[in-house]
């Protein structure tokens, strides 16, 4: 039983791995163009990121030129991604 038990485990921990590899992040550029008030609201709307959460994204992209603005599979980002650039806003998944 013992063996069975390690067998379950060992399969649910492969199945979290393989779930942690497919993970892409959407990432947002600086663009030098758009207003902080715009990106904020875009990443509100869009990714649906609280007020505060927003803001931070924002600081980070103005001043890194980049940041990882939501974690998930490919399909669950997309559409994030084409919408923000439907705003003008240069996204790009990784």
């Amino acid at each position: 039983m013992a063996k069975r038990q390690y067998s379950e485990e060992k399969q649910a921990s492969e199945q979290l791995l393989e779930k942690s590899e497919n993970q892409k992040f959407l990432i947002l550029h600086n663009d030098d163009y758009h207003t902080f008030d715009y990106v904020i609201d875009a990443l509100m709307d869009v990714c649906k990121h609280p007020q505060e959460q927003a803001v931070q994204c924002t600081y980070l992209i103005h001043y890194k030129g980049k940041a990882d603005v939501k974690k998930g599979t490919y399909a669950f980002l997309k559409p994030m991604m084409n919408t923000l650039r439907t705003k003008d806003l240069k996204a790009t998944i990784e």
